[in-house]
């Protein structure tokens, strides 16, 4: 940047800081602490945000023309006269949702807002859960300690900081009063730096990346070590994790230079840029991004135009975050194999081929052997091709509507819940006709059928499993044991699938009723060559 261009970024910065005050926008209350001499700071702040700009070309480059051009650095950096004198004493940069609270306060409240009715702490293996079965399909595997249904936005970093298949239940609640607690996660937890029994220790580096934006600025690109990163893949979880205080915050999806929609998910940004054989992908408008990289460790995308979907997608899409094995050697894959960190990008009937590619398996079930596939939560990638993603509809039109406040101007909400919260903003926009009784029953009726077929294919996979016990006993050939597992292989993908996706169906019925019948369809085959076994044997000891 020339000397010109710094100049009169300065002049414009002072204009804006001489109107809302120098340090207002770090207080969610704006004008607080302002000193007596404000003309003298709007000078000083002016001077040393040119001097920052002069040095980060990146960031001037986003910035220009931006809404949050005239912002002060120091509205979200700290430290900085420091960093202005020696390069090696780094800027702390606040991750707090308040920084951006002071100018978007309905975007913050919302995002806020819970919905305590919706169950907390509500484990899917139960009875009434969405998998009462699911102890046994994933027997062998650490979800089977503790696998709930998730709560509002606000309790992410919360929910998994307590889950009892991640941290050896270490960290837990000062008081399970505050189990409803909504803000900075070390305010309600301690470390007991003990493991509780029946837990398991399955948290790792890249999972953190959904729960918080905390540390994206220490991160290298897909986890890979760097000098200038201070956490990767292998790192310490239980060092990362006590470093971290708030959910995943706007700077996930918000550029706060250019103030444009973004991507920072690493994997996210590798799957667009280099797979691009998706159904999703044939349209290049959907997924047109514009990587910029910083300092040679760290990228974001831009998007143009803003895609709510792929926005989400950095969260709600299977991926792999953890260690697991090759199905081809049997091998362990640890956190320094690039494996550890990989959106396979693909819908429910590509899946298995995917990680058959990739030669990996996350778990080998505890009774069949089978080397698994464990479902994360693919909720962009069933949404490909439905009806409401061919109609134009993304994400934010059914989960973050346009809300109206009292003056009659309206906001993005930020709530992030089912489009049942508010029906009139999001089904009734479109489909004028109905009611909100209508959308209602339009919505139970494909979730309660897709529920049904869930649970049809919960019982086959389970008659495979107890099935497959009885024939191994019995010394069925091994050659026929091989065969039943990879059934059980393709069964239970095609079977976790609609359990890990947290819509029932409702994001494309049609796929789901398929993929579930072709799911009770390979267990029923994996039955029969074992039940054709037992057969033989019975006969061979009856002779």
């Amino acid at each position: 940047m020339n000397l010109s261009s710094v100049v009169k970024w300065a002049a414009r910065t002072a204009g804006v800081l001489a109107v809302f005050g120098p340090v207002g926008w770090l207080s969610p209350n704006p004008g607080e602490g302002q000193p007596a001499d404000s003309k003298t700071t709007v000078t000083t702040v002016a001077s040393e945000d040119a001097r920052c700009l002069g040095c980060h070309g990146e960031i001037q480059e986003l910035r220009l023309g931006s809404k949050h051009q005239g912002l002060s650095c120091l509205t979200c950096h700290t430290e900085t006269s420091a960093h202005l004198s020696d390069a090696q004493a780094k800027p702390a940069t606040s991750f707090d949702l308040t920084v951006c609270s002071a100018c978007h306060q309905d975007q913050y409240n919302s995002f806020l807002k819970t919905h305590p009715a919706s169950g907390a702490r509500r484990e899917k293996a139960v009875p009434t859960g969405r998998a009462p079965t699911l102890d046994k399909l994933l027997m062998g595997h650490g979800f089977t300690k503790e696998h709930n249904d998730p709560r509002s936005h606000a309790f992410m970093l919360l929910d998994h900081l307590l889950v009892d298949r991640a941290y050896g239940g270490r960290f837990q609640l000062r008081s399970w009063q505050d189990i409803g607690y909504i803000g900075k996660a070390w305010d309600v937890l301690e470390d007991t730096h003990r493991e509780l029994v029946e837990t398991a220790k399955a948290a790792n580096p890249t999972c953190l990346l959904c729960k918080t934006s905390d540390f994206i600025l220490q991160w290298g690109f897909m986890g890979e070590p760097h000098p200038k990163a201070k956490w990767a893949r292998t790192s310490d979880v239980i060092e990362l994790a006590k470093t971290l205080q708030n959910p995943m915050g706007c700077v996930q999806c918000h550029d706060p230079h250019a103030a444009k929609p973004r991507i920072v998910r690493d994997a996210l940004i590798q799957a667009v840029t280099t797979r691009g054989a998706t159904p999703y992908a044939k349209d290049a408008q959907k997924q047109a991004i514009r990587v910029v990289e910083f300092r040679g460790y760290r990228k974001i995308g831009l998007l143009a135009p803003a895609n709510s979907t792929l926005q989400c997608a950095q969260c709600h899409v299977e991926y792999n975050c953890n260690p697991g094995l090759d199905p081809t050697t049997g091998k362990r894959i640890g956190f320094e194999d690039a494996r550890t960190n990989y959106f396979p990008w693909v819908n429910v009937f590509d899946i298995k081929k995917a990680y058959d590619d990739l030669q990996f398996r996350d778990f080998k079930h505890a009774v069949t052997g089978a080397a698994l596939i464990k479902v994360q939560h693919p909720e962009t990638e069933v949404f490909w091709q439905s009806r409401h993603e061919q109609a134009g509809v993304q994400c934010a039109d059914c989960h973050m509507p346009k809300l109206h406040r009292p003056d009659g101007t309206t906001f993005t909400s930020h709530w992030q819940t089912s489009p049942r919260r508010y029906l009139k903003e999001t089904c009734l926009r479109c489909h004028s006709d109905w009611s909100e009784a209508d959308a209602t029953y339009r919505i139970d009726a494909i979730q309660e059928y897709t529920r049904g077929k869930i649970r049809k294919a919960e019982f086959w996979l389970a008659r495979l499993i107890d099935t497959f016990d009885t024939a191994a006993r019995a010394g069925a050939a091994e050659q026929v044991l091989q065969a039943a597992r990879a059934q059980h292989d393709t069964a239970h993908v095609l079977w976790e699938w609609w359990t890990a996706e947290n819509s029932d169906g409702f994001h494309h019925p049609e796929q789901a009723r398929e993929a579930l019948g072709q799911s009770i369809t390979a267990s029923k085959k994996g039955i029969d060559l074992l039940e054709a076994a037992l057969k033989d044997t019975r006969r061979a000891r009856a002779r």
